[in-house]
């Protein structure tokens, strides 16, 4: 009975607290800085114009994560990015991974209508240093705009630019 009496109490305390709508971790202007690029997409390419893919973004774990489904016009290839502001180092942070095995770790911040975020140096097989840049820019006709660079030193060189529309 006692047993009884004290689960009933746990799965009240637990119901009510639940349902208190007043709190929300992720709700600060920091965390709803990348939410102009929630929504499902199709994506094509500004160099050629041909379609680059579709991406799906939202919102999970509470609004506290951003996740993104990329699927590749060419067939087979898939990625993922889980999104999300780091309230200790105030910054964005994005891991992409994909169905290859690579990965990719960025951080940054929003800068008036565009997150720019940018992977640690890293070197290639040449022995040079790069860095991954990556911009989103929010556009006034509701696109936004993915420019993709590889920095070296100051040089860049663009590895994507697509423009995202909603679908």
């Amino acid at each position: 009975m006692k047993k009884l009496l004290l689960m009933s109490a746990l799965f009240a305390f637990a119901l009510v607290n639940g349902q208190d709508s007043s709190s929300c971790n992720c709700c600060s202007e920091n965390q709803k800085a990348f939410d102009f690029w929630i929504g499902d997409w199709e994506v094509t390419s500004l160099t050629n114009g041909a379609a680059a893919g579709t991406s799906k973004i939202s919102r999970e774990e509470d609004g506290c994560v951003i996740r993104e489904n990329w699927t590749s016009a060419t067939p087979g290839y898939t990625g993922t990015s889980l999104n999300f502001y780091n309230s200790r180092t105030n910054q964005w942070e994005q891991l992409w991974v994909d169905n290859t095995g690579a990965h990719l770790k960025l951080k940054g911040n929003r800068e008036g209508n565009q997150m720019i975020l940018t992977s640690d140096e890293f070197t290639r097989d040449d022995g040079k240093t790069y860095r991954n840049r990556i911009t989103w820019t929010k556009n006034d006709d509701g696109t936004v705009r993915q420019h993709w660079e590889v920095l070296q030193g100051e040089e860049a060189t663009t590895a994507f630019d697509g423009l995202y529309k909603p679908q």
